[in-house]
């Protein structure tokens, strides 16, 4: 039997109870005696129980039918108050904003980043992460409103976009327990004695590390050279080595992994970019995130 079939059916009944009478549940519905009669008598064949019992000059509920209206009150009263919440939804619609994160991009950063718009009403956040050269490809076909990234847009392509800086944030170094009390009385020097966590080459700031460990005379022990940034915070924050990240997540990094900065990797930064197309006119969101930041 089909869903509308036991909805209709169900219906009668749940009148017929209200009613406590065929012939008023009759008379309420417009239809006769022996029809509504029918119909209820269909619904208690298809549950194969019996719903209703003589009383009196009325009917009552059997207990089966005592649970069989507690669930078509819960049913009617939700379809009673189906128009009212599909004509709220329409008039409220969601705000969509389809973000693209680049690879290189730290995930520790990206709520900071998107913090101007997370409070607007209705909003519906979609994120993608990926290569750079495809995010800005599906940037230019309107599949993204904006792309989330650690460097600008390579000034050569061919696409028309345009890099909004969203400021920056200097490195440290941040390791568990065990790892600062070895590493932060002798920083930077300390840095040869622990085993070392690095983001890969395809971060930007990468080369930047890279060159100050050089400067600082250092060949620390390179333990592991992983891409996400989250992946970097959790070995971190397992012994596995000391990692860096943006000096603006110290107080996030310490709640939430319980590692301690040791010390400040001087003239290391980690840039923020939003990169959006040349449409004349911006999506609103992609505004507020650049007039806020």
């Amino acid at each position: 039997m089909s869903l509308a079939f036991n909805h209709r059916h169900l219906y009668y009944f749940w009148v017929v109870a209200k009613e406590g009478s065929m012939s008023r549940a009759a008379e309420r519905l417009d239809m006769a005696v022996q029809t509504v009669s029918t119909q209820v008598r269909e619904l208690e064949r298809d549950l194969g129980c019996q719903l209703l019992k003589p009383a009196g000059r009325g009917l009552a509920l059997t207990e089966a039918g005592q649970v069989a209206l507690q669930q078509a009150e819960q049913i009617f009263q939700l379809s009673q108050a189906l128009p009212e919440v599909v004509l709220a939804t329409a008039q409220t619609p969601a705000v969509r904003l389809a973000v693209g994160i680049a690879d290189g991009l730290p995930k520790l950063a990206v709520r900071r980043l998107l913090q101007p718009v997370l409070d607007v009403p209705n909003l519906r956040l979609v994120c993608d992460d990926g290569e750079m050269a495809d995010l800005l490809a599906d940037l230019v076909l309107h599949k993204l409103d904006v792309v989330l990234t650690d460097h600008p847009a390579p000034s050569n392509t061919q696409l028309k976009v345009h890099s909004h800086s969203l400021g920056s944030s200097d490195i440290g170094w941040y390791g568990s327990a065990n790892w600062w009390q070895v590493a932060h009385k002798r920083f930077p020097a300390s840095l040869q004695q622990v085993p070392l966590l690095l983001p890969t080459t395809h971060s930007v700031v990468r080369g930047q590390l890279d060159r100050w460990l050089s400067q600082h005379g250092l060949r620390p022990r390179v333990v592991g050279e992983i891409e996400d940034s989250a992946l970097l915070e959790t070995f971190g924050s397992t012994d596995l080595g000391v990692f860096p990240a943006a000096l603006a997540a110290e107080e996030e990094l310490l709640q939430r992994s319980h590692v301690q900065l040791i010390g400040a990797c001087e003239g290391v930064q980690q840039h923020y970019y939003a990169i959006s197309t040349e449409r004349k006119v911006m999506h609103p969101l992609v505004q507020q995130m650049l007039v806020r930041m």
